[in-house]
C-alpha cells in the first residue's frame, strides 16, 4: 500500500483519499477519490458540471497536465441562436461581482473526462472504488461547509433557486437557508454518480444524463448541444516548467492563463533577499510583480488570439527584469496529493459562480463559465465551438532531488497571487510549511474600474498609490492553499489553508 500525504477542501474529502490508498491506490487515485467529493460536496462553490485541471509529476517521469478546462459550445447551432439564454446578477461576494447565469451561461463542462483520462493512464484502484466515497456522502447526506454557507448567503436567491431539486437540497421547508454544518442531500445526484461509477463518463458524455443536460439548455435557449458533449475530449498539455531556488516547478500552460501568470509573479520575484523575510520593500516587489502580471493579462492575455505566444511574451519579460520596470518609481476546490513513490498529483476544479441549472432527475449542478465576464471577456459568443475558455486554475508539482511537493488553490484570480506568496515563504525564505499557508497575503485587485490592494493585516506594507483596503484577519477571499510534501528525508506530510476549513492525512500519523 502507498504511503500518501492528503491536503484537500475538506477531512470528508481526506478520509476519501485515506480509503482509496487502504485498497492499493496511488497517488493519482487518491486525489481523483478526494477531488470527487470536494467537487461534489461544496454546493455552489464547485460541481461536476465544471472544469479541472491535473497535473501529474511521477518519479524519473516527464510531467504532464490534462486539460479538462470547459470549451465553448454551439456545434450544430446557427449563428442567431448563439449568445442567448443568459441573465446577469450582481452579488455583494468578494466587494461586489457582476455575472451571468441560465442556460446561456453553460460552457461544455471538462471535470469528468479529465478525471477519467488520467486514471486511465495513471491509476491503479478500480474506478468503481474512487466513487465509492463520493456516492456514499451524495446518498447520505454531508454537511454544508462554512466556505459553502458563506458564498450561497450571497447567492442562493439570486443564483441557485434556478432549479427546484438544487434549491430544495439548500433550504429548509420554510424556504431559509440551510446553516453551516447542517446535512445536504441533492436530489438524484448519488444515483448519477453511480450511473458514472457503473458505466463511465460516457453516460455523461453521450448517454442518459447526456440528453439530460442537452435538452435542459436547448429549452432554456443556451447553446451547449449533445454533438458538444459528445465531441469533448481531456487534453494531455506539456506543462510549464520554471525553477525557483533549487525546485523544478511544472504548472498549468496555454491555453489556461494562470501557470504563465504565477511563473512570471515568480520570476518577477527571484531576487527577492530572502535572508530579510517580508520587508517593506520586499512587499513592493511582490506587489510590483502582481500590478504588471495581471495588467499584462488585462492588456494581452484574455483577448489574445495565440494566448501561448503572448504567455511566452510574458515570461521572457518576467525573467529578463522588464516586466517591472513600469512599476518601479471568483469559486474552486483545490486537492493536493503526493506518494511515498514520489508521485505528486495536483487538482483544480471550479464550476464558475455557478448557472444556477440542474437538468430534472441529474442532481447535477452545471457551470456559469462563459458568464464569467472578469474572466471570459469575449462573451457569450467566445468562439468556435470546442475552443477552451481561459483558466486561472494552476495547479502545480515541484521537484527537486529527493522531494516532491503537489499544490494549489481555489480563490478565482487570487489563485495565483495565493501559489506566489506560498512558493515565496515555503521554498525561498524556507518557512515552515504551515506558516508559509498562513502567513498573511496581499492581491492586486484589477476587477474593477480602480485598481486596489486587498492585503490581510500584520504586514509591513509600503507606501502606495493605489488604495489600498486591510481586511480585519485571514479570509477566504485570500485563496485556500493546500500543500502535500514527500521529502526522503523528513518524511510526509500536508497542510491546508486555515482561511478554508480543509482536510489533510498523511500515512503513519
Amino acid at each position: 500500500m502507498s504511503q500518501i500525504a492528503v491536503a484537500t477542501t475538506s477531512q470528508l474529502a481526506a478520509d476519501a483519499a485515506e480509503e482509496v490508498a487502504a485498497v492499493g491506490g496511488n497517488a493519482v487515485d487518491c486525489a481523483l477519490a478526494a477531488a470527487l467529493v470536494a467537487i461534489n460536496t461544496e454546493p455552489g462553490v464547485c460541481a461536476l458540471g465544471g472544469s479541472a485541471f491535473i497535473t501529474i509529476w511521477r518519479a524519473n517521469d516527464d510531467p504532464v497536465t490534462i486539460d479538462g478546462n470547459v470549451a465553448v459550445p454551439g456545434a450544430g447551432l446557427a449563428p442567431d441562436q448563439r449568445g442567448h439564454g443568459a441573465v446577469s446578477v450582481t452579488i455583494d461576494y468578494g466587494g461586489g461581482i457582476t455575472t451571468l447565469v441560465g442556460p446561456g451561461s453553460i460552457a461544455v463542462p471538462g471535470t469528468l473526462a479529465a478525471i477519467e483520462h488520467a486514471w486511465k493512464r495513471y491509476g491503479s484502484a478500480a474506478w468503481a472504488d474512487i466513487f465509492g466515497p463520493t456516492i456514499r456522502a451524495c446518498r447520505d447526506g454531508f454537511p454544508l461547509s462554512a466556505a459553502c454557507r458563506y458564498y450561497l448567503g450571497y447567492s442562493s436567491d439570486c443564483i441557485f433557486n434556478r432549479s427546484e431539486d438544487g434549491f430544495a437540497a439548500l433550504h429548509h421547508a420554510d424556504r431559509t437557508l440551510l446553516g453551516t454544518g447542517e446535512q445536504v442531500i441533492v436530489p438524484h445526484l448519488a444515483d448519477s454518480l453511480g450511473a458514472i461509477a457503473e458505466d463511465g463518463a460516457r453516460v455523461f458524455y453521450e448517454g442518459d444524463i447526456a440528453g439530460s443536460i442537452a435538452a435542459h439548455c436547448r429549452d432554456g435557449n443556451g447553446m451547449l448541444t449533445a454533438e458538444d458533449l459528445r465531441s469533448y475530449r481531456a487534453i494531455e498539455r506539456k506543462p510549464l516548467i520554471t525553477d525557483v531556488g533549487n525546485w523544478s516547478i511544472a504548472s498549468n500552460p496555454p491555453p489556461a492563463v494562470g501557470g504563465s501568470i504565477l511563473v512570471a509573479m515568480l520570476l518577477a520575484c527571484s531576487d527577492l533577499a530572502v535572508d530579510d523575510g517580508w520587508t517593506s520593500s520586499a512587499l513592493r516587489q511582490l506587489v510590483d510583480s502582481q500590478r504588471a502580471c495581471l495588467d499584462f493579462r488585462k492588456r494581452n492575455l484574455d483577448l489574445a488570439d495565440d494566448v501561448a505566444a503572448e504567455a511566452a511574451r510574458l515570461i521572457e519579460s518576467a525573467r529578463s527584469g522588464r516586466l517591472l520596470a513600469r512599476w518601479t518609481s471568483a469559486s474552486t476546490v483545490h486537492t493536493s496529493v503526493v506518494d511515498d513513490e514520489g508521485t505528486g498529483c495536483a487538482i483544480t476544479a471550479s464550476s464558475g459562480y455557478g448557472s444556477g441549472e440542474m437538468p430534472a432527475g441529474t442532481g447535477l449542478w452545471l457551470n456559469n463559465c462563459l458568464g464569467e465576464i472578469e474572466l471570459n471577456r469575449r462573451g457569450l459568443d467566445a468562439g468556435p465551438p470546442g475552443a477552451r475558455l481561459p483558466s486561472n486554475m494552476a495547479p502545480s508539482v515541484a521537484r527537486r532531488d529527493g522531494a516532491v511537493i503537489a499544490v494549489g488553490s481555489p480563490g478565482a484570480d487570487r489563485i495565483t497571487t495565493a501559489l506566489q506568496q506560498f512558493l515565496i515563504n515555503y521554498l525561498l525564505l524556507g518557512m515552515p510549511l504551515k506558516d508559509a499557508i498562513a502567513h498573511p497575503r496581499v492581491h492586486v485587485d484589477t476587477s474593477g474600474e480602480v485598481v486596489r490592494l486587498m492585503a490581510e493585516p500584520g504586514l509591513d506594507l509600503p507606501p502606495m498609490d493605489l488604495p489600498v483596503k486591510v481586511f480585519p484577519g485571514l479570509v477566504m477571499y485570500f485563496g485556500g492553499v493546500a500543500v502535500a510534501v514527500c521529502d526522503r528525508m523528513a518524511g510526509l506530510e500536508a497542510a491546508a489553508d486555515p482561511r478554508r476549513a480543509g482536510g489533510v492525512f498523511v500515512s503513519g500519523t
